[in-house]
Protein backbone atom coordinates (compact mmCIF):
# COMPACT_ATOMS: atom_id res chain seq x y z
CA UNK A 1 0.00 0.00 0.00
CA UNK A 2 1.20 3.59 -0.66
CA UNK A 3 1.38 5.55 2.04
CA UNK A 4 2.86 9.39 2.33
CA UNK A 5 3.24 10.70 5.51
CA UNK A 6 4.16 14.60 5.48
CA UNK A 7 5.95 16.09 9.14
CA UNK A 8 7.55 19.61 10.08
CA UNK A 9 4.54 21.99 9.38
CA UNK A 10 3.85 24.49 12.28
CA UNK A 11 3.71 28.43 12.77
CA UNK A 12 6.54 30.64 11.18
CA UNK A 13 7.39 34.73 11.08
CA UNK A 14 7.70 36.57 7.44
CA UNK A 15 11.40 35.94 6.54
CA UNK A 16 11.29 32.86 8.27
CA UNK A 17 12.53 29.37 6.79
CA UNK A 18 10.88 25.65 7.51
CA UNK A 19 11.95 22.10 6.06
CA UNK A 20 9.00 20.26 5.22
CA UNK A 21 9.43 16.53 5.27
CA UNK A 22 7.45 13.75 3.31
CA UNK A 23 8.33 9.89 3.99
CA UNK A 24 7.09 7.46 1.66
CA UNK A 25 6.70 3.45 1.53
CA UNK A 26 4.89 1.15 -0.31
CA UNK A 27 6.49 1.65 -4.02
CA UNK A 28 9.75 1.73 -5.49
CA UNK A 29 10.65 5.30 -3.98
CA UNK A 30 13.54 5.84 -7.16
CA UNK A 31 11.38 5.33 -9.86
CA UNK A 32 8.45 8.21 -9.73
CA UNK A 33 8.85 11.71 -9.75
CA UNK A 34 7.64 13.49 -6.49
CA UNK A 35 6.40 16.89 -5.68
CA UNK A 36 4.63 19.48 -3.51
CA UNK A 37 1.56 20.98 -3.92
CA UNK A 38 -0.43 23.38 -1.55
CA UNK A 39 -4.08 24.70 -0.50
CA UNK A 40 -4.20 28.09 0.89
CA UNK A 41 -7.32 29.34 2.68
CA UNK A 42 -10.25 29.26 0.10
CA UNK A 43 -8.39 28.41 -2.75
CA UNK A 44 -7.69 26.13 -5.04
CA UNK A 45 -4.53 23.57 -5.21
CA UNK A 46 -1.02 24.78 -6.31
CA UNK A 47 1.88 22.92 -7.69
CA UNK A 48 4.87 24.37 -5.79
CA UNK A 49 7.93 21.82 -6.85
CA UNK A 50 8.59 18.79 -8.57
CA UNK A 51 12.06 16.67 -8.04
CA UNK A 52 12.07 13.42 -11.52
CA UNK A 53 12.76 10.33 -10.29
CA UNK A 54 16.21 10.32 -11.18
CA UNK A 55 19.19 12.74 -11.67
CA UNK A 56 18.43 16.58 -10.00
CA UNK A 57 15.95 17.53 -12.42
CA UNK A 58 13.57 19.88 -10.48
CA UNK A 59 10.94 22.38 -11.64
CA UNK A 60 9.58 25.30 -9.27
CA UNK A 61 6.19 27.11 -9.78
CA UNK A 62 7.03 30.84 -10.38
CA UNK A 63 5.49 31.93 -6.84
CA UNK A 64 8.75 29.86 -5.31
CA UNK A 65 11.33 29.96 -7.78
CA UNK A 66 14.25 31.57 -5.64
CA UNK A 67 13.04 30.71 -1.84
CA UNK A 68 12.09 26.78 -1.68
CA UNK A 69 14.00 24.04 -3.12
CA UNK A 70 12.62 20.37 -3.22
CA UNK A 71 15.40 17.44 -2.87
CA UNK A 72 15.10 13.80 -2.24
CA UNK A 73 17.03 11.20 0.08
CA UNK A 74 16.80 7.95 -1.57
CA UNK A 75 17.93 5.87 1.66
CA UNK A 76 15.51 7.42 3.52
CA UNK A 77 12.82 7.23 0.92
CA UNK A 78 12.01 10.89 1.94
CA UNK A 79 11.32 13.97 -0.24
CA UNK A 80 11.81 17.38 1.56
CA UNK A 81 10.78 20.88 0.57
CA UNK A 82 13.52 23.79 2.37
CA UNK A 83 11.59 27.11 2.28
CA UNK A 84 13.39 30.41 3.05
CA UNK A 85 12.31 33.52 2.78
CA UNK A 86 8.69 32.62 3.83
CA UNK A 87 5.70 35.39 3.48
CA UNK A 88 2.08 35.05 4.52
CA UNK A 89 0.94 34.07 1.14
CA UNK A 90 2.84 31.02 1.51
CA UNK A 91 -0.17 30.05 4.18
CA UNK A 92 -1.27 26.52 3.09
CA UNK A 93 -1.57 23.26 3.70
CA UNK A 94 1.15 21.58 1.90
CA UNK A 95 0.49 18.27 0.56
CA UNK A 96 3.45 15.69 -0.85
CA UNK A 97 2.58 13.86 -4.21
CA UNK A 98 3.36 10.54 -6.31
CA UNK A 99 2.98 10.21 -9.60
CA UNK A 100 2.86 7.18 -11.31
CA UNK A 101 1.25 5.95 -15.04
CA UNK A 102 -1.63 4.51 -12.98
CA UNK A 103 -2.65 7.69 -10.59
CA UNK A 104 -1.50 10.35 -8.36
CA UNK A 105 -0.89 9.71 -4.28
CA UNK A 106 -1.06 11.96 -1.78
CA UNK A 107 -0.03 12.44 1.81
CA UNK A 108 -2.50 14.18 4.58
CA UNK A 109 -0.76 17.53 4.59
CA UNK A 110 0.61 19.61 7.09
CA UNK A 111 0.00 23.24 8.01
CA UNK A 112 2.09 26.42 7.36
CA UNK A 113 1.20 29.07 8.82
CA UNK A 114 3.29 32.16 8.16
CA UNK A 115 2.63 35.14 10.69
CA UNK A 116 4.30 37.49 13.25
Amino acid sequence: EVRLVEFGGGLVQPGGSMRLSCVASGFTFSSYAMSWVRQAPGKGLEWVAARASGGSNTRYSDSVKGRFTISRDKANRTTYLQMSGLEPDDTAVYYCRLTTPWGDYWGQGTQVTVSS
